[in-house]
Formats: structure tokens, C-alpha cells, sequence
């Protein structure tokens, strides 16, 4: 129906304009018309109900191609098994069915969002043209209606010209075509309210505001607006009448002392316009409305006259087996998880949201980053700038539509605190006139470009209000207070994901993550000028392709793609926790009171709204009172039960969930002290090939070529077949092989590494000291890779103390951990530990608890995840043959782990709260590492201070050892 708008691209004419209701808008030297979208109808006179959903089933074809096929609207069409190539219209279908009390009236159809060129036919009559996948667009099909057999049609195309600027099908790595968002037809009268648009403004002291409303009215007939401001107990706080002869309606509500909008406390009023003409109200239109202002000063942000810290996260609007099109309850639902995981900021990457997640946000309370589909503009993940020239006019048409387009359709939402003109692009005199045209449309929100303020790729000189760095340092925060501009660490904190083989391994990487991010925030959260950042990224990345294929970026969210809590989750949980606990005191000489030091991290509420709660042991709980003020610091002191053994406080936010519980034994502790032994008399037998040690019915049996341990039994089973033998885990970084771009390799048929100690050539000076308690032995062992180690064994009643000196001569300079590595039959299968942990409580289903039990649950996959398959269980429980995240991840800082099998026979080792443990199935047996050495991992795309700890070993003298209980 149309030419490729993407291979037919010509240089564009300087001035552009489209020919659409609004505001002419002028920015620099490039002209064109406001597109506006029309305010939906509570109310239309004589009409049931004004407003219907085209949602469901539409015929499909492609031109060019016989034969049409059912497919559901919204949705992408690749996600449904469609192919359309580029270059090919696909012919979206259906009847148009008006309801009879409609007639007489306008009627107007809006698509919410289309990939990524549309034509709009009724009746054959092509009545609208639109570019552009993420933004609402309309058009009024009254003329085009028949009295009956209408026929509704969308010719749509992928990958033109706005799909290139975005990368949206490059970056989703299929091509993302099709209805992706709601179709909505709406009756309104003749004359109606075409857009309505809100501000508030503060006076001085933000105590009393100023609701100036903007209504733009299809006609300039005599009429008036009737407007009226309720609370959300439904009561009136103002009504004002306007009368209108022109196609403005201008008024302005003066509200004493209102209920202020901010995410901590999200009060909403709702504003209603009626329109009336002749004494009669012909339409109603209903408006919800935040009293919020944002300012600069100084080069911080304020809202409401308070300063703001942002701490949040970039989402993608994704679900494995929709792709780019969701439904609005999970809209909703990633709103509740993130505000439960204490963020107050989402930056939408990279194209804007649904009217349902915006509205979402508006009652939940979080600021938004509304940002617009364009992407990569003169970066080399999208590989064709090497053709285009960044700074060619012709492509300011579809920056200016793609940024004003969104401003026009979400300036409402008080949630919207700032505009993102794009992403990770390079400043050029086009994003100038897009800045411009954006604070001309709306002069109330700052505006920022995701470009780089100081360093990096990007360093172009963006003169948006916002300056912008993604991926600081630990250093980030303090670079800050030599900036002019408020600085927004647009990405930070990227979780693990290039490290794809190394996670698929050791799924306790994600455990790792919590400690090092609670540095960084808090490295950003003392400097003021840093206006704090959202972490790269909110949700997995993951399209399961009919196919068969799982493609995307993978898994580099808090929450997978299926909405299940990672470890990472939590670890953002307590890392943002607006209630800090930053030091404990425990009252030791009366022992009457139990003292915390508390950071008030809130920017508007006072811990006197925070219910604060006391639990010691199983008893009920105390409530606590604190007045710490917002941005404040103080301590709590908490009466102590005489006896008590363990104190839970817990910190409610006022909104429904738990913002922070800290967990304190009161106990001596213990964990680390061995109970007192018995002596025992241990039996020792040589002969030619191997030395017996044993103790009633323990033996142990080492070899004396290799003086290693072969086997230990207890009662004639087999508790361990091979070691504790020295191993070296590599780090790695591989992210599965497949030629890319810009990292998009997340692919099936990915597997574990597997990991084996160093191969022992032989041992010397192999020594057995037999004392009335105890054996010892005692050797020199030399290894393949030129390593040579003394190690010395130490039996004492049920306990083998394993101890080494090694110098490394091997070809693994940077480790991932290294420690000392057992083999044991397959069916010791579960795991129990107890350790050390970086916060003071988890929750009981993070493989980083405090204490636990996992199964092994092994299970044979393609190493990434079972493909079109929605999972039952939780995270923790997905599995590999290598067995369950559970089970597999490495659990730091042990005091104690057990491996033991349903007969009940089992092995522990202690780790004295410093050892890291790691267990899995490989080759037919469970591995299990007791390691002295553990680093973050080896995710390239984050730095200081989570890479802090990586070491070179090469040439080192390396120390450590294990102690087991039989």
C-alpha cells in the first residue's frame, strides 16, 4: 500500500508540519503542529457509554501473500508466529460495529501504539498516516462511516524509519511489529473538549497552589466548563464556571492548603469539566490531579520545595510471551513491585509507558523518567551511523514527533518529574531545537539526554537541564560536586549478565550483588548535586519466539521477565531502604536498653508516619515511636526483654509494605566455636600403595604416590571419594558465542563450566606423625601446571583439619575462588548452611539467607530455561544438571555447611564466618568447594566497587585450608 519509509528516507524539507489539531509550535527555525490526543469522555450526552475498547481477535494477512489468519490485538505479531520482512504491509482487519446511540455524535479512534508506520482505512478511505511505535495517535472517522457494514483496516510496517532512530526491533532482537498497545473508539459531541491539560503551581512557602486548567475545545461555539476539584473522599474543594467562545478555555482554581503529591504520600484529587451549551451538560471529562511542583536550584531538583535523591530502576515494558506488548495488570503489578522494593524512580527505557503503568505510578507513588523512542543516535551499538551523518536535518522531523507526541499525551501525570529526550545519544544542534521544542510544550518538568556529562563514549556536550552518566564508580557521587547541573546516573549498578556461562554456574552472583550496591548508593547519596540513578535494568530481557528461540538480553533484572524476585531484588531492597540502620549499641552495663542509630532517608515523611514495631522471640509486637525527620538522623532505643534471644524491628511505610527489618541475635555467639571433643584412638595401617587411618568405623585412605585423600568411608559408605584436593574456578566472562553488536547474545544451548582441582603429579616428603589423640600427615605435593604446595592433614576424633601453603604456578592469573575441592557420591543431595550475612535478615526464599536447606533437584536443560514454559516454582528452584540455583550457589562467609543424604550420613565442614561453599553435580558426583577466596564475579559492565577484591595470583604464595566433621 505504501513504499518502505525506511529504504525510500529522502532528505525532508526544513519546515514540517502536521496536519493535526493543536498549537502551532515554533523551536528553533523548525515549525510544526502540536499533536494532540482527545481527552477521553466520562460522560457524553444521550450515549451509554462514550468510550470502547477494540481489543480481541482482528484478521491478519500480508499484502502480496494469499490467505488471512485470526491474531490478537494488541500484540506483536512475531510473538503470535507472523513474519512480515521489511519492506512488507501487514493488513490488520475487522468490523466496525457503532453503537446506535452514537450516531450524531464525532467519532474519534485512537491507537495507543503501532510498530512502527500505520495507515488508518474505514471503508476503504485511508484517513490517517502515523510514525512511530510508542505514542498515542487519532484521528476522527466520522465521515468516513457508513450506516452499517463498516469495515476497520491498520496497514502496518516494521522497521522504518522510526524503528531505526529507536533500534526498538534491533534491541528487542526480533523485529517488534505490529498493535502493540490499546485501540480505543470514543463518541464525543459536536462540540467537545478536544485535550484538557493541567499544572499546579506553588506559592512561596508551597503552601497554598494555583490549578491553572487548559481546555482546548474542538469549536469556537458559546459554551462553557463547569469545573470541580474533589478530594479522594469524593468531596469539593472548588467549582469554578467558564465561560468559552473561543477554542481555549482558560481557569484558574486557587486551593488553600492542599494535600501535596509526592511518591511517599501520592494524594490524588480528581478534577471534572463539564461542558455545557444551552443549559445542558453535552460531555464530562474527568481528570486525576497531583499538586506537585518541579524546580532547580543550585543544581539539585526540588519537588515541592523539598530536595529529592532518586533511587530506582530502568524498566522495559516486556513479558516472555508477549514481548513488547503487556497487559495493564502487569503494568500494575511491576509498579507494586518496585515500590515494595523501596524505589521512588523508574526511568522507562527506552521508549514512553502505558497510560496504565503512568497511571499505576500516579496512585503508588513514583517519579517517572518519561523517555522517548530513540536510541543509540551516533553510538556504535547501532551500527548504521557508520552510514548516517548524526547531525542531518532530515531526521529532526522524527526526533521532534517522537519527543512532543509523548509530552502532549502524558504532561498530566504527576508522576512525570522529568523528560528524557533519548537515549545514550550524542548531543548535535538537532537535539538543541528538540530540547527547546520540549520546554516550550511544557516549561514545568526539566529535560535530559542520555548522553555522558564528564568522561565516557558520549562526552558531547548536552545542554538539556540534566546532566546524565551512566555506569560511575564508587567515585561517581563525589565527581558530582563539581557540576553545574543536577547529575542523574541514568544507568548504575549494572546487575551481572555478560558473564553468561559464569552465572549459569554459580547463580550465587546475584547473592553477591546487595553489599556493593548499598556502598555505591550510599557514595551517591551524600553528595547533593547527585541527583541519584536508576539501576541497569528492572527486568529481565527475554522474548520466547514461537519457534522456539529465547532471544533478548537476558537476565539482567531484580525480577525475571516472569516477575519473580531474584536475590538481586533484596539486595536493592536494603540498599535503598529510606529507614537506615547505620550502627546497633547493646547496653551492657544495665542490659535494660538496645540502641539503633537511624538515618532517615525519606525526602517528605517524618519516621512519627513510619510504623515502627519491636518483636522479641515469638512474643507480640511492641509498637516504637521516633520523630527523626525526613533527611534526618537519630537513634531508637528499645527496652530489652530480660532473656531474649533474638529482637526482629520492623519498619512499615505508610503505603501497605515492609520498608526495611533489621534481625539481631542476642545470643552469645557460638557459631564459630567447635563443641569440646572426646579422645579417640585412631589405628593406622601402610602398605606399598596407601595409608589407612581409621577410627572405629571411620577410615580414611590417602594415597601415597599423590597423598591424596581417595576415599573416606564411615560404617563401610562411601562419605567422599576424592579429596579435599586444591582447585582454581577461572573467572569468565563469556556470554554465550554469538556474533553481536551491542550484547544481545542470550541464546539456547548455553552449559556450565565445570570445575576440577589442580591434577596432582606426586607428593614427597610424606610424613605420619602418630600421636595418643590424632594423626598427622604431612607432604610436599607437586602439580601439572608447576604448582608445588605443602599440605598437611590433621585427624582428631570425627574432624579432618586440611591445611595448605601453595605456591601457584598455574595459568589462571585472576581467579573467580580457589579453596579445596571434594568429590561425594551423588546422593549427598541436601545441603544445609549457616552464615555470616552482609545484612542482618532475608527473606526465606534467597538463596543468600542467613540459614537454610536446599535440594539438589538437578535436572537437564539447554542452560538457559525451558522455553514457552510459565514456571510454577520460585526462582531458587530452577535447576540445570548441575542441580538448583539453591543448591549450586555459593553461600559466603559460612559458619558452618552440611551435605548429607536421606539415610541421614553427613559431612560438615566450618568456615569460621570467612570461607565461601559451593555445591554441584558434575561428572556423576557432588562437588563441593570450601573456598578461601570469592570475588563479585566477572560482569564487565560494572566497576568500583563491586570488581573490588579481584586479585592476581599468578607466581603468589597462596594460604588457606578446610576443617570437616564426619
Amino acid at each position: 500500500m505504501k513504499k518502505n519509509i525506511f529504504l525510500s528516507l529522502q532528505p525532508l524539507s526544513r519546515w514540517m508540519y502536521i496536519p493535526v489539531f493543536g498549537v502551532l509550535l515554533l523551536a528553533t527555525g523548525v515549525a510544526m503542529a502540536q499533536r494532540a490526543v482527545t481527552a477521553k469522555p466520562f460522560l457524553v450526552e444521550g450515549v451509554a457509554q462514550p468510550v470502547m475498547l477494540l481489543n480481541g481477535a482482528w484478521d491478519f494477512s500480508v499484502e502480496g501473500r494469499p490467505g488471512k489468519a485470526a491474531i490478537n490485538v494488541p500484540g506483536e505479531w512475531g510473538m503470535q508466529g507472523f513474519t512480515v520482512n521489511e519492506g512488507e504491509t501487514a493488513l490488520y482487519t475487522r468490523p466496525l460495529n457503532i453503537p446506535e446511540d452514537w450516531r450524531g455524535k464525532r467519532i474519534m479512534l485512537r491507537f495507543e501504539g503501532v510498530s512502527s508506520h500505520a495507515a488508518v482505512l474505514v471503508n476503504g478511505k485511508k484517513l490517517a498516516e502515523h510514525e512511530g511505535s510508542f505514542v498515542p495517535f487519532e484521528t476522527d472517522i466520522t465521515e468516513a462511516l457508513q450506516q452499517t457494514g463498516n469495515i476497520l483496516q491498520v496497514a502496518v510496517q516494521a522497521l522504518t524509519i522510526s524503528d531505526r532512530l529507536a533500534c526498538t526491533s534491533q534491541y528487542a532482537v526480533h523485529t517488534v511489529g505490529g498493535i502493540l498497545r490499546n485501540v480505543v473508539l470514543m463518541a464525543v459531541p459536536e462540540v467537545h473538549i478536544r485535550d484538557l491539560i493541567v499544572t499546579t503551581s506553588f506559592d512561596k512557602k508551597y503552601k497554598n497552589c494555583v490549578l491553572s486548567v487548559n481546555a482546548g475545545l474542538s469549536a469556537a461555539v458559546p459554551v462553557s466548563v463547569l469545573y470541580t476539584l474533589r478530594n479522594k473522599e469524593g468531596q469539593s474543594v472548588e467549582k469554578k464556571l467558564s465561560n468559552a467562545e473561543s477554542q481555549i478555555s482558560k481557569q484558574e482554581l486557587r486551593i488553600r492548603g492542599p494535600h501535596q503529591w509526592n511518591p511517599e504520600s501520592p494524594y490524588l484529587y480528581e478534577l471534572t469539566a463539564e461542558l455545557q451549551q444551552n443549559g445542558r451538560t453535552i460531555e464530562v471529562v474527568k481528570q486525576k490531579v497531583g499538586f506537585r511542583q518541579v524546580e532547580i536550584k543550585e543544581a539539585r531538583v526540588y519537588v515541592n520545595g523539598q530536595p529529592i535523591k532518586l533511587h530506582g530502576v530502568n524498566r522495559h515494558s516486556v513479558y516472555p510471551l508477549t514481548g513488547r506488548s503487556i497487559d495493564a495488570e502487569l503494568d500494575v503489578k511491576d509498579a507494586v513491585l518496585f515500590r515494595n522494593a523501596n524505589c521512588n524512580f523508574i526511568r522507562t527505557s527506552h521508549y514512553p509507558p502505558t497510560e496504565a503503568f503512568l497511571n499505576a505510578c500516579d496512585s503508588l507513588g513514583l517519579f517517572v523518567e518519561d523517555e522517548s523512542s530513540l536510541c543509540w543516535i551516533q553510538h556504535g551499538a547501532s551500527p548504521i551511523w557508520k552510514k548516517w551523518d548524526y547531525q542531518d536535518e532530515r531526521f529532526l522531523p522524527y526526533m521532534l514527533q517522537a519527543n512532543v507526541e509523548k509530552v502532549v499525551a502524558h504532561r498530566n501525570h504527576p508522576s512525570v518529574i522529568l523528560w528524557s529526550l533519548g537515549n545514550e545519544s550524542a548531543w548535535s544542534p538537532l537535539w538543541e531545537k528538540v530540547n527547546a521544542a520540549v520546554k516550550q510544550l511544557d516549561p514545568t518538568r526539566p529535560t535530559l539526554l542520555h548522553d555522558q556529562c564528564w568522561g565516557g563514549f558520549n562526552n558531547y556536550g548536552s545542554k538539556a537541564d540534566i546532566a546524565n552518566y551512566h555506569y560511575p564508580g564508587l567515585n561517581g557521587g563525589a565527581a558530582t560536586d563539581t557540576m553545574s547541573r543536577p547529575v542523574l546516573f541514568g544507568e548504575y549498578a549494572h546487575l551481572a549478565t555478560y558473564n553468561r556461562r559464569e552465572l549459569l554456574t554459580d547463580p550465587g552472583q546475584r547473592g553477591f550483588y546487595g553489599a556493593p550496591l548499598a556502598r555505591m548508593y550510599d557514595s551517591m547519596y551524600y553528595h547533593d548535586k547527585c541527583l541519584g540513578g536508576a539501576i541497569w535494568s528492572g527486568i529481565d530481557d527475554v522474548f520466547h519466539l514461537p519457534d522456539g528461540r529465547i532471544v533478548g538480553y537476558g537476565p539482567w533484572g531484580p525480577l525475571d521477565a516472569w516477575r519473580r524476585q531474584k536475590p538481586e531484588y533484596f539486595g536493592m531492597k536494603k540498599a535503598y531502604t529510606p529507614v537506615k540502620v547505620t550502627g546497633i549499641d547493646m547496653d551492657n552495663k544495665t542490659g535494660r536498653f538496645i540502641t539503633l542509630h537511624i538515618e532517615n532517608r525519606y525526602d517528605f515523611t517524618s519516621l512519627k508516619g513510619i510504623k515502627i514495631t519491636a518483636l522479641f522471640d515469638d512474643d507480640a509486637a511492641q509498637p516504637l515511636a521516633s520523630m527523626i525527620p525526613a533527611r534526618g538522623n537519630g537513634t531508637l532505643k528499645i527496652p530489652v526483654k530480660k532473656g531474649a534471644q533474638q529482637l526482629r524491628v520492623q519498619f512499615a511505610d505508610p503505603r501497605g509494605f515492609l520498608a526495611n527489618e533489621e534481625l539481631y541475635d542476642l545470643r552469645e555467639d557460638k557459631r564459630s566455636t567447635h563443641p569440646p571433643l572426646a579422645a579417640y584412638k585412631f589405628e593406622v595401617a601402610e602398605n606399598e600403595s596407601s595409608i589407612a587411618i581409621t577410627r572405629d568405623s571411620l577410615q580414611f585412605l590417602i594415597s601415597k604416590s599423590t597423598g591424596i585423600i581417595t576415599s573416606i568411608r564411615n560404617g563401610g559408605r562411601t562419605l567422599v571419594s576424592r579429596g579435599p584436593v586444591f582447585a582454581v574456578i577461572p573467572r569468565n566472562s563469556e556470554d554465550g558465542g554469538k556474533p553481536n553488536v551491542a550484547g544481545e547474545t542470550y541464546q539456547n544451548d548455553i552449559y556450565p563450566l565445570k570445575g576440577y582441582s589442580l591434577y596432582t603429579t606426586f607428593t614427597n616428603n610424606l610424613v605420619v606423625q602418630k600421636m595418643a589423640d590424632s594423626v598427622r600427615v604431612k607432604m610436599n605435593s607437586n602439580f601439572s601446571d608447576g604448582s608445588h604446595a605443602g599440605i598437611t592433614y590433621t585427624f582428631l576424633a570425627n574432624r579432618l583439619k586440611v591445611e595448605y601453603e601453595m605456591v601457584y604456578k598455574g595459568g589462571v592469573e585472576q581467579p573467580y575462588q580457589y579453596g579445596m575441592l571434594l568429590q561425594l557420591p551423588k546422593d549427598m543431595d541436601q545441603l544445609s548452611w549457616q552464615r555470616k550475612g552482609e545484612f542482618t535478615a532475608y527473606p526465606e526464599n534467597d538463596i543468600a539467607r542467613l540459614k537454610g536447606t536446599a535440594r539438589l533437584n538437578a535436572k537437564s536443560t539447554t542452560g538457559v530455561e525451558e522455553w514457552g514454559i510459565v514456571p510454577a516454582n520460585e526462582w531458587k528452584d530452577d535447576a540445570t544438571e548441575m542441580g538448583s540455583n539453591d543448591f549450586r550457589s555459593s553461600k559466603r562467609n559460612i559458619y558452618t555447611v552440611v551435605l548429607r543424604n536421606e539415610a541421614g550420613r553427613s559431612i560438615k565442614a566450618w568456615g569460621k564466618g570467612r570461607q565461601t561453599s559451593r555445591s554441584w553435580l558434575q561428572d556423576g558426583a557432588i562437588q563441593w568447594l570450601i573456598a578461601d577466596y570469592c570475588n563479585n564475579g566477572s560482569e564487565p559492565f560494572y566497576g568500583s566497587p563491586f570488581t573490588e577484591g579481584r586479585i592476581n595470583i599468578k607466581g603468589q604464595t597462596l594460604k588457606g585450608g578446610v576443617e570437616l566433621e564426619f
